[in-house]
């Protein structure tokens, strides 16, 4: 199997996964999700609070991407305040303990407008007009996989989602010139590649991190590369910094500031 030649074992388990979801109905398949919705927890050896919980794509997706967002946001507060930067996980859980207790620390101390987006949706036009799929149409969120267009209906009315619906347009079209990620070039690199539509990992080979994705100009900007969507590679921060001291050394990007060191791998 070429997949298993290529990837990690984590990417082999999204795999099979998207194979056993999409094979179900996706009313039924919701319906099994509602049904073994859970939330377990449990004092560990050192007497920490532990658990584990599973959660229907409409309610996890967003929890899980903006617990990730502001775990990113206080890493990288660590990293401009030059404090020891922590493994990803440690981030995460000070990120979950703002989230659950309203701590207005949790907001990011900028004055600019932009709303960030918890979910995207993904949904075909006939589908959506009808209200239900048809063989070769899809309906999910990303990293959620699929859902009832009944239910992409109701949750399109929220304002942390961001509904793409199309008609199989195909989204390699959108570019910009300039080092500036424009939000709609950020939605269709965030996606994935047709006609999967799932989010993306660290296009390294055998990497599969999902988490701390920074986006890698192929052909860098001081080489005269484009931020168009085939210049721009998902890349996780140390093989980001990989591919900088590369092209650094191959005459294709300017030089780090003195004294600057990549981080250390986590």
């Amino acid at each position: 199997m070429p997949l298993a030649k290529k990837s990690g074992l984590s990417k082999l388990r999204d795999e099979a996964r998207k194979t056993r979801a999409n094979a179900i109905p996706a009313e039924e398949l919701h319906d099994r999700q509602h049904a073994a919705r859970a939330v377990r927890h449990w004092r560990d050896d050192l007497g920490m609070i532990a658990g584990t919980f599973r959660l229907t794509p409409e309610i996890g997706v967003p929890f899980v991407n903006r617990l990730e967002r502001e775990a990113q946001r206080l890493r990288r507060a660590a990293k401009q305040g030059g404090r020891t930067v922590e493994r990803f996980e440690a981030y995460a859980a000070d990120a979950f303990a703002e989230m659950i207790q309203g701590s207005p620390a949790s907001a990011p101390a900028t004055k600019s407008k932009r709303r960030d987006v918890d979910a995207v949706l993904v949904c075909d036009l006939r589908a959506y007009r009808r209200g239900h799929t048809h063989d070769g149409e899809q309906c999910h969120l990303v990293g959620g996989g699929p859902i009832p267009v009944s239910l992409a209906r109701q949750l399109s009315k929220d304002a942390f989602l961001k509904a793409v619906v199309h008609d199989g347009v195909n989204i390699h079209t959108v570019k910009h010139f300039g080092r500036h990620i424009p939000a709609e070039l950020r939605t269709a690199l965030e996606l994935g590649d047709l006609p999967d539509l799932d989010g993306v990992t660290c296009s390294e080979e055998g990497c599969d991190r999902r988490y701390g994705l920074e986006w890698d100009h192929d052909n860098p900007v001081a080489n005269g590369g484009e931020t168009s969507y085939q210049n721009l590679n998902p890349k996780c921060e140390p093989h980001h910094w990989d591919k900088t001291e590369h092209d650094r050394k191959a005459g294709r990007h300017r030089g780090r500031a003195k004294g600057a060191r990549p981080p250390p791998r986590k």
